[in-house]
């Protein structure tokens, strides 16, 4: 009997500790894998704190406003004879424009003078202005201003002054052509008597640049007296102009006034041609 119990005895001793080597691996094997799973999950985290960063240096850089210079030339021409006849013929004029999307800005002056054997064969002066604003790519209006003395014509002065409309049939960098139709008021001192009266306005305008070096340019202008259509003028120019170097140019023109009613004693058509070196900024 004794040995049967110290027989028992040793087998559960040895269950147990069985037992608890079994409970043993089981704690440990869970333990390594909690581990791993914290492990996993804190290196997750490192990756998705790191994603923003390059989001906040790529912000776009705003573009610099449109720039719309004005773009002006000078030019200047003279012409001396001397022997056995005497003259002097000096011209000069300025131009500048400026355009923009909405806008289109344009103004002028020009002079001329000339004497033959101590006679004065040409005494002029002229200025203009004009103010387009644009309704769409091609329709405008307009508002334009003008001056003239002619003391050869016997004019004192002439200014014109009205509102109207346009239109580009052609715009291009290359080549445009526009019309513009409006009314008008003219006051003017013609052989020593003021008048004034209303005006109609017809004008076109077409230049065409064959390229960075040569353009040539036409305008025409009809300005009727509303209650007296005989009494008319038209005033007509046509050039080219080549490019020497990016700033100096030589142009060549024609400028044409007929005036339906001149001065008594003078004639309708005054024109003359004008040779000049013109410089650009």
């Amino acid at each position: 009997m004794r040995t049967s119990k110290s027989l028992m005895m040793a087998v559960g001793i040895l269950a147990a500790f069985s037992t608890a080597a079994f409970a043993q691996i089981k704690v440990v094997t869970v333990t390594n894998v909690v581990t791993v799973l914290v492990t996993n999950v804190v290196t997750v985290t490192n990756l998705v704190a790191a994603a923003p960063a390059p989001a906040s240096s790529a912000a776009p850089v705003p573009a610099p406003p449109a720039k719309y210079p004005w773009l002006s030339s000078v030019s200047a021409g003279l012409t001396l004879t001397r022997g056995n006849s005497s003259s002097t013929l000096f011209n000069a004029d300025f131009v500048t424009k400026k355009k923009t999307p909405y806008n289109e800005y344009a103004l002028g002056a020009d002079t001329a003078y000339g004497k033959q054997n101590s006679k004065e064969t040409i005494n002029n002066y002229r200025a203009f202005a004009q103010w387009n604003h644009l309704f769409s790519e091609r329709f405008f209006g307009y508002l334009h201003t003008d001056g003239l003395h002619d003391s050869i014509a016997d004019l004192d002065y002439r200014f014109n002054l009205g509102p109207g409309a346009g239109y580009y049939f052609l715009k291009g960098k290359q080549t445009s052509l526009s019309a513009e139709a409006g009314a008008g008021y003219q006051a003017q001192r013609l052989g020593g008597k003021d008048v004034s009266f209303a005006t109609l306005r017809l004008a076109e305008h077409f230049e065409h640049k064959f390229n960075n070096r040569a353009r040539l340019w036409e305008k025409v202008e009809l300005l009727p007296q509303v209650d007296k259509f005989d009494n008319y003028l038209v005033n007509f120019e046509i050039g080219i102009e080549t490019s020497i170097t990016k700033s100096f140019s030589l142009k060549t023109y024609l400028v044409d006034t007929y005036a339906n009613r001149p001065a008594l004693s003078h004639k309708k058509n005054d024109a003359k041609i004008v040779a000049a070196v013109a410089y650009k900024f």
